[in-house]
């Protein structure tokens, strides 16, 4: 799968322009004030407004209530929207230096901080969405735009209609945008069909924990009533515990410390994904800011369980790189009696974490769980070789089927860069299509 293998134009030329170079010798270079006119013709209120997206483009339809919401120039006089025509091109001012352009496709309105340009029969508009969404196109619009900070920069009209185009001819144009569509399409549903394979994976391995930390690793043992209708049976010889009576709970920090650099880790909500410490946005805090009598120090082995907000039940055991970090405002469980990673893998189960935890932090508008609530969570209990024997097992198991996700993962990876360079090699005229 590379680029190199598609066909290349006889001859080329060099484009006067150092960061394209070569194009194919009958393609030109024009810039886009002999291309577009502006245009600044008042919306109606008959028609749809549209959004232009860094990731898609212009939208094919009217915004959604909670866009409208989210919007920072709300919907009301829509005369000071600009009309949009099929085979235009818009913009967003204040974010074209992220890609936010793209060629309309039916007709609406746009918000007022747009521009609309619409192209010379020379040009399609789909095209020029293609070529101006590749980087180095996008870096052009960032360069012509002015701001002194990023989030303040603006591709005013003035600045657009200087920048520089590749054109080649019309029915060139057409066979480039058919072109793409049709490979992208493949690469597409072949992304697809690898993200149904890892959601497959996925759905495996959560089968695989519920069963085995449910019903044991031994097929023939005895079975009992667990004396919980959506438990069921299990193992004869298994206890049926709540959790205070396995783990102590205490609550991290309610304020956090002053941050520094050079601190200790504190551990958040956001940090907590479903059984591991996430680092992303990890932040730092001076030891001497936290309070001695809070016990706010974590110990390996010991769990957080986020108590508010979206991901609250949500739990992650504390691995060896975080012993001595900081707990923030969730709460902490200390397993005694019991193996910590057993427990960390049964808090995760559907169980615990659907059948109690989500059902608790659904009763009021906020989700919430404080540390009574979790303590009355009902734990299956093995003996503690079992629990040992469990850990190993699931972690074997699922070990080959994280490296089957991992797999699949780096295939969509490579096919979507594969889908780029394809896209700015075709638009670029480094590849030839007709």
């Amino acid at each position: 799968m590379s680029v190199a293998a598609w066909p290349t134009y006889d001859r080329y030329k060099d484009s006067g322009i150092d960061w394209i170079c070569q194009i194919p010798a009958h393609w030109e270079v024009r810039r886009n004030f002999a291309l577009f006119r502006e245009m600044k013709v008042s919306g109606r209120a008959d028609l749809p407004v549209l959004s232009v997206s860094i990731h898609s483009g212009v939208s094919s339809e009217e915004l959604s209530d909670e866009e409208n919401i989210r919007s920072i120039i709300k919907i009301e006089d829509r005369t000071t929207y600009k009309e949009v025509k099929p085979g235009d091109v818009a913009y967003n001012m204040m974010r074209a230096w992220q890609g936010g352009i793209g060629a309309v496709s039916v007709h609406g309105m746009v918000s007022p901080a747009y521009v609309v340009a619409r192209p010379s029969s020379a040009l399609v508009a789909d095209y020029f969405e293609l070529l101006y969404r590749c980087p180095a196109f996008i870096r052009q619009m960032d360069s012509g735009s002015k701001g002194i900070t990023d989030f303040r920069k603006r591709l005013y009209w003035d600045d657009f209609k200087n920048l520089l185009t590749l054109v080649p001819p019309r029915n060139e144009q057409l066979a480039i945008v058919q072109h793409i569509a049709e490979v992208s399409e493949k690469i597409d549903e072949a992304v697809r069909i690898k993200e149904a394979q890892i959601a497959l994976l996925r759905e495996r391995r959560q089968i695989l924990i519920q069963e085995t930390i449910t019903r044991g690793l031994n097929p023939d043992a005895p079975m009992k009533d667990s004396g919980i209708d959506w438990i069921g049976q299990i193992p004869a010889h298994w206890e049926v515990k709540r959790l205070k009576h396995i783990a102590l709970i205490r609550y991290g920090l309610g304020q956090p410390p002053r941050e520094t650099e050079d601190g200790l880790p504190l551990l958040r909500a956001t940090n907590v994904e479903r059984g591991k410490i996430n680092p992303k946005g990890l932040i730092f805090v001076a030891p001497a800011g936290v309070p001695r009598d809070r016990n706010a120090f974590l110990k390996q082995g010991e769990i957080i369980v986020v108590r508010s907000g979206a991901y609250t039940g949500d739990s992650a055991i504390v691995p060896i790189e975080f012993d001595g970090a900081v707990a923030g405002y969730d709460m902490v469980v200390t397993p005694h009696g019991v193996n910590e990673a057993f427990l960390s893998l049964s808090l995760l189960c559907p169980y615990i974490l659907y059948e109690q935890l989500y059902l608790l932090r659904m009763r009021s508008a906020q989700p919430h769980l404080n540390k009574e609530e979790l303590g009355e969570t009902i734990v299956l209990l093995p003996p503690g070789d079992e629990q040992s024997a469990i850990v190993n097992d699931i972690k074997a198991n699922c070990e080959k089927i994280d490296n089957g996700i991992t797999i699949k993962q780096g295939q969509i990876t490579a096919l979507k860069e594969y889908k780029t360079v394809l896209i700015n090699a075709t638009v670029t005229g480094k590849i030839k299509v007709i």
